[in-house]
């Protein structure tokens, strides 16, 4: 375990997040004999997950989480599946029954590596115990290369105790490869887009994987050509940009956005999976006639949803900037197609298609706390929500300005991602030099309980965060979907005056809290949670209650997204 410890060490590791226990106690002697790497105690082993996954989020590394055997390794699966579906590098490590009694049923044996194997890139269990330097470099390979994801390590407990030779000076990292794109076809995806008459760049959150965010923005504002981006891709370049033209989809998206792409010919997809909630269920909506060029890193996204007119295999930022030395070869030899009366008309709508956010009536509209989210908090500061209607009207109303520091789980959307994920990125930050970068979680009342645990880790450990609850004390996106069977059924979750008081549940685990009911002490209060948690090194929320049954804009498909408020026009 000697040789794990100092290989996690070499790998970029400074922190694991997890709960120890019998099975897995052999490493946690490793970690304390050699030192170096930081280690937070979780209340449970999911949020050990939401940790990790936070913390590699923000700094682009392997984060790293442990759990024993048994339950503490099936703990991680709801972890493993975020990381999986967001693309997210990550090394689990799980404790394991003594190895000659796996076939008897031993306590807390449980064949882990089969349950995790369909939410991870590789799982393996140690069969010997010379094997465990070669598994962790080559876990620490696959969670990179590629389409980065998690991995799974299971180690028996006698395994781990062995002694083996070992020795760090003669070893090293195992090499990554990366995916260059086939000349021709970059000269190909080229064609294509001066061909277009109004054209649209789409970039996905693999252009942010790929630190592609310079290359992305040294091409379109190159070419002048209006891009958009998906929900994981939300903060490559800054939403106020003049040729960014918002999200397309039929939940966290745009007015102006989904106008914008009916109205393209050309879609040039980098790094983007074409998700239902962006593209809606019917495709010959959102693929119309337009051409589409679908750049990717795994060969297997081609195809998969939409059948691209060309397709490219490659890392991201290597074929913006292929692309980018391309069209400017081109024009050397001939001017090249201007997009400007195309920008214009795109600029109209992102003027003219908005939603409403200055409400202040009491309960409190939503999309009124986001515009003040919007004016509080600096371009720096980092931003964690998961899934329910606020991740809808965050998608909708939030503005992000930089790689990494808008931060959704997209995909898989777990309740109760965002306080472990929020002190995940808070300790890369600290990691990088920069802990006073503020982190701010936007959260729902249902969610927040799901992992509310976790605000034991954030006090015993100082890591301060301000998170902003939205409670309705509704299960509202699913009252919401649930409008569509003709029911009202088991989605609330109220009772007494005013429900669970999340301000008492905050003091209860050491941190603060206070309750916000009308908009015009959305500002103060939320000013009061940065100083506090500031002063007091520890997480502060302020509890909004906004009214029960407000509903999202929704649809089926990105051409008939139902609005629920009135607009700005009206």
């Amino acid at each position: 375990m000697e040789a794990a410890v100092r290989i996690m060490k070499d790998e970029g590791v400074d922190i694991a997040f997890g709960c120890p226990g019998a099975a897995i106690l052999p490493l946690y002697k490793a970690m304390e004999t050699v030192g170096g790497i930081e280690h937070l105690i979780v209340r449970h082993e999911e949020g050990a997950t939401h940790m990790a996954d936070g913390w590699a989020r923000t700094n682009g590394r392997v984060g790293v989480a442990l759990a024993t055997s048994g339950p503490g390794g099936t703990n991680l699966v709801t972890g493993l599946y975020t990381a999986f579906a967001d693309s997210v590098p990550m090394l689990c490590v799980t404790g394991q029954a003594v190895s000659t009694k796996l076939h008897q049923e031993a306590f807390q044996a449980v064949d882990i590596v089969e349950i995790v194997r369909p939410v991870t890139k590789w799982a393996t269990q140690i069969k010997e115990a010379a094997q465990i330097p070669w598994a962790f470099r080559e876990a620490f390979r696959v969670a990179r290369e590629g389409r980065p994801g998690p991995v799974l390590i299971d180690i028996p407990v006698d395994l781990a105790a062995r002694e083996i030779r070992y020795d760090p000076a003669l070893d090293t990292r195992l090499p990554v490869a990366t995916v260059a794109p086939h000349p021709p076809r970059v000269e190909a995806a080229l064609d294509l887009l001066l061909a277009a008459e109004r054209p649209l760049v789409l970039a996905g959150g693999g252009v942010i994987l790929a630190e592609a965010a310079a290359e992305l923005r040294a091409l379109v504002e190159y070419l002048r050509v209006p891009f958009q981006v998906t929900l994981m891709g939300k903060g490559v370049i800054e939403d106020d940009h003049e040729l960014n033209m918002g999200t397309t989809g039929i939940q966290t998206s745009q007015r102006y956005a989904n106008a914008s792409f009916l109205e393209s010919d050309f879609v040039l997809a980098v790094g983007a999976r074409f998700g239902d909630r962006h593209t809606g269920g019917d495709l010959s909506v959102y693929r119309g006639g337009r051409t589409f060029v679908h750049v990717d890193i795994e060969p297997s996204q081609l195809g998969k949803v939409i059948e691209p007119d060309l397709g490219v295999v490659s890392d991201a930022r290597l074929f913006l900037t292929a692309l980018l030395a391309a069209a400017r070869a081109r024009a050397r030899r001939a001017p090249l197609t201007s997009w400007e009366p195309w920008a214009r008309r795109c600029r109209t709508l992102k003027r003219t298609l908005v939603r409403r956010e200055d409400f202040d009536t009491v309960p409190v509209k939503a999309p009124r706390v986001y515009k003040e989210i919007n004016e509080i908090f600096g371009e720096d500061t980092y931003f964690v929500t998961a899934i329910g209607l606020y991740q809808i009207w965050g998608g909708q109303h939030q503005k992000a300005h930089r790689p990494r520091h808008y931060q959704v789980c997209g995909q898989a959307g777990p309740l109760g991602w965002e306080v472990p994920a929020a002190i995940g990125v808070k300790k890369a930050l600290q990691g990088m030099g920069r802990g006073d970068t503020e982190v701010v979680g936007i959260v729902g009342d249902y969610g927040f309980q799901y992992t509310v645990e976790e605000l034991a880790v954030a006090a015993q450990y100082d890591i301060p965060c301000v998170l902003i609850m939205l409670n309705n004390a509704y299960l509202g996106l699913i009252r919401q979907a649930s409008a569509g069977y003709g029911m009202n059924y088991q989605v609330d979750v109220h009772y007494d005056e005013t429900g669970t008081d999340h301000v008492k549940l905050m003091e209860a685990y050491g941190c603060s809290g206070r309750r916000v009911v009308d908009p015009a002490d959305i500002r103060p209060a939320v000013e009061w949670a940065r100083e506090r948690a500031v002063a007091t090194s520890r997480p502060a929320l302020v509890e909004i209650l906004i009214e029960r049954e407000a509903n999202t804009p929704h649809g089926p498909d990105i051409d008939a997204v139902r609005e629920f408020e009135p607009l700005p026009s009206d």
